[in-house]
């Protein structure tokens, strides 16, 4: 894949850049947008669940903004991945290129926009009265798995989208659904210690949790999250490779 990648490099690039100026055409505020819509989902969530779940939790703006900003990234990934082969089937069906590159360039149009926002969410810490410390560092881990993790939904989804067009609709109520048991806005503390372990079986809040981990409590998750989010990883990137191999030709028949 990384040799056809860098074949294809040119193409590759233009892929993003047109994905990425894509999104903000005819916006006014452009690409200012990554940073402030992230910023108005905080400001609508802070106010609506901080006297619900605000004075117990320390840092609540931080723990909101931590557990949007993975979730976020994880939806539009995987929501504009599941588009990028019907999208660009004028491309494909005409020319001879690998079709997970269009897959990829969602997937890093979306990366960018998730990079920006981390730079938002240190500010915020800043301001919040959080100390940075070398264990910041260690958030290039789970950025890497969560890419990971989203290009192989994306694999997946955007593969079930050319023989499926209703799964456009179902992967909204699914990330809805992902949305409120991730435990973006309340804390999973008040359950029982098997309830609290149940809520690993779901990625993005694992994800999450580790971003929050290091952020605010200052504490390196356990060795068993870090196998767990790579397993996350690899298993969904694997099965969506393989879905792409199995299904590559008949693309070109249901676009």
């Amino acid at each position: 894949m990384l040799q056809k990648i860098r074949k294809h490099k040119f193409l590759f690039s233009e892929l993003v850049k047109r994905d990425f100026k894509k999104k903000y055409k005819g916006t006014i505020v452009g690409m200012g947008w990554s940073a402030l819509s992230p910023l108005l989902t905080l400001l609508i969530m802070r106010l609506v669940f901080t006297h619900f779940f605000g004075s117990s939790i320390p840092h609540y703006t931080i723990y909101l903004f931590c557990g949007n900003l993975v979730f976020s990234y994880f939806r539009d990934s995987t929501t504009q991945g599941m588009e990028a082969l019907s999208s660009n089937a004028p491309i494909f069906t005409k020319c001879n290129v690998p079709k997970y590159l269009f897959l990829l360039s969602k997937n890093v149009e979306s990366l960018i926009n998730f990079g920006i926002t981390i730079i938002i969410l240190f500010i915020f810490c800043i301001i919040d009265g959080i100390t940075f410390t070398w264990k910041f560092v260690l958030l290039i881990y789970p950025i890497l798995t969560v890419f990971l993790f989203n290009v192989g939904v994306g694999f997946i989804l955007s593969a079930l989208r050319v023989f499926y067009k209703d799964i456009s609709y179902l992967w909204r109520v699914f990330t809805l659904l992902v949305m409120y048991v991730s435990a973006i806005f309340y804390s999973t503390k008040t359950y029982s210690e098997t309830i609290q372990k149940l809520f690993y079986i779901n990625p993005i809040y694992t994800y999450i949790t580790y971003f929050r981990s290091i952020i605010i409590d200052g504490v390196i998750p356990s060795i068993e999250v870090h196998a767990l989010m790579l397993i996350y990883a690899v298993v969904f990137t694997s099965i969506g490779l393989l879905i792409y191999k199995k299904y590559n030709h008949k693309f070109l028949y249901y676009v």
